[in-house]
């Protein structure tokens, strides 16, 4: 079981590492990062460099296990702070079709990629005897922990619903040699708002978690590479950064079910 745990860990790190070195490669932020509309700062380039550079190093630490904890609960807290001050005011006040729901795709994302980082510093429960001193932030930071969860499971239900209102285009992703695509994207909308919703409320957690986390790593497995492969470069590797999210995901969803102590964190 705790192999399992430290790989869920490494795929939330290798997801990381990934979308910094897309950044690196594109040289622009991942839309899952930053909404398009800081493309014009002074000193994007710089910003893109030295970001990618933090978030590559975050994520291979994660992966070797350094400090994965404390990184794990900056990481949640960036990604948060860029969701609530970036993501929200971009749709609201950029964004012509902001009351459509598909479009808010990249800021759900990114309330996943927080949600990570604190399911991943609660993976690591160190008990009530544990005397280590930790830093006034760290400690603030640690009262988030238990809400990692419901980030992820926010955006699921979200993705849930998108993929009964937009079934028609949904269904187009569904690989041609799979029959019945409507009913897959029917059944997968039902099921990720299924699990969103048991996994909040508690409702055979470790049951729908674990479910949750098999489901993406099928999509990961049979959907998102084999797209990546036919097309890695168009929307700027779009298709690749889907991968990426697709097996971080996957992994966040095991440590909820395994590997994640929101009750002893608090």
């Amino acid at each position: 079981m705790e192999i399992l745990i430290r790989a869920a860990r490494i795929s939330y790190g290798v997801m990381i590492a990934g979308l910094g070195a897309q950044q690196i490669f594109y040289q622009s932020f991942r839309p899952v990062i930053l909404p398009p509309w800081h493309l014009s700062f002074p000193g994007y380039a710089i910003c893109v460099y030295l970001g990618s550079a933090i978030f590559i190093a975050a994520g291979i630490a994660i992966v070797f296990d350094k400090k994965a904890k404390e990184i794990g609960l900056i990481l949640g807290a960036i990604f948060l702070l860029l969701f609530i001050f970036c993501q929200v005011p971009y749709e609201l006040l950029a964004d012509p079709y902001y009351k459509h729901l598909g479009v808010w795709a990249s800021a759900q994302k990114e309330l996943v990629l927080s949600g990570g980082g604190f399911v991943v510093a609660g993976s690591f429960y160190t008990g009530k005897g544990n005397s280590r001193k930790e830093s006034s932030v760290m400690s603030l930071l640690e009262k988030i922990i238990p809400f990692g969860s419901v980030f992820m499971c926010i955006t699921m239900i979200s993705f849930g619903i998108d993929h009964l209102l937009y079934a028609e285009g949904i269904s187009t992703l569904v690989p041609a040699w799979i029959p019945g695509r409507l009913f897959w994207t029917y059944f997968a909308g039902v099921a990720l708002i299924g699990s969103g919703i048991t996994i909040i409320l508690r409702i055979k957690l470790k049951l729908s978690a674990l479910l949750l986390a098999l489901m993406i790593f099928i999509w990961f497995l049979i959907l998102h590479i084999p797209r990546a492969v036919a097309d890695p470069y168009s929307l700027q590797g779009n298709e690749v950064s889907s991968v990426f999210e697709a097996f971080g995901f996957s992994g966040i969803a095991y440590l909820i079910a395994y590997g994640y102590h929101t009750k002893r964190a608090v």
